[in-house]
C-alpha cells in the first residue's frame, strides 16, 4: 500500500483563492484560508507559507468550465495559476473539474464568509473519490 500523501486544493479566482488540506489516508479535507490579495506576488506567498507549514506532496487545482464541459476564460487564467504553482514550488499538480463545486455551497448562510475555502475542500474530496485513493 503506497504512502500517505498530503494534498493541498486551491479554488482559484481573480479575486480569492481558497485553500483546502486533505489526505490520502482519510480521504477527507477541511476549509484552510482563503487568500484575498490584489498583489500576484503577496498571494504567492502566502501560498508558500502555507505549502512550509503543511508540506503537501500535492497540489489539486480546480478547473472551471461552462456545464457542458466547455471551456471559457477561467479555465485558462485557474490552469495557468496551476502551472505556475508547479514551476514555483517544484510539486505535482493534479486538476479536478470544479463545475459545480461553488453552486453546492452557495446557498448555505454559513459558507458565506469561507465559501471559496469550503469550495476547494469539495475539490479535494472530489479528488479523492475520483481516483479512488482509499484502495476499496
Amino acid at each position: 500500500m503506497p504512502s500517505p500523501l498530503t494534498v493541498m486544493g486551491f479554488d482559484y479566482g481573480t479575486r480569492r483563492i481558497g485553500i483546502a488540506i486533505g489526505n490520502t489516508l482519510s480521504c477527507t479535507a477541511q476549509a484552510l484560508v482563503v487568500i484575498a490579495r490584489d498583489n500576484e506576488d503577496a498571494r504567492f506567498a502566502d501560498i508558500e507559507s502555507l505549502l512550509k507549514e503543511w508540506m503537501p506532496n500535492l497540489l489539486v487545482v480546480g478547473v472551471p468550465t461552462h456545464p457542458d464541459g466547455a471551456e471559457h476564460e477561467m479555465t485558462a487564467k485557474a490552469k495557468r495559476f496551476g502551472n505556475q504553482l508547479s514551476g514555483r514550488f517544484k510539486l505535482p499538480v493534479e486538476w479536478v473539474d470544479e463545475r459545480y463545486s461553488s453552486v453546492v455551497l452557495e446557498g448555505d448562510p454559513e459558507m458565506r464568509d469561507n465559501l471559496d475555502a469550503h469550495s476547494a475542500t469539495l475539490l479535494l474530496e472530489q479528488y479523492f473519490a475520483e481516483h479512488s485513493l482509499t484502495g476499496n
